[in-house]
């Protein structure tokens, strides 16, 4: 059976048999859920950390603010 993936872009899980399956020149190989997410990463070049709308950028804001409460 097939694998689920992760969407390298905003961390979504993946259903066999969808999405978007990118291979650099290095090797390495990057999945996304939609086109929103390919667009956003490959060609508007944009980083996960700082998109409102992924789930990188809540676990990075919640760290921010626990880090904030420390002090």
């Amino acid at each position: 059976m097939a694998e689920k993936r992760n969407c390298s872009f905003c961390g979504k899980e993946i259903e066999p048999g969808t999405g978007k399956m990118f291979v650099k020149k290095d090797g390495t190989v990057l999945n996304f859920c939609t086109n929103k997410c390919f667009k956003n990463m490959i060609e508007l070049k944009r980083v996960p950390r700082t998109t409102r709308w992924t789930a990188k950028y809540a676990i990075e804001k919640k760290a921010r603010l626990k880090a904030s409460e420390k002090k």
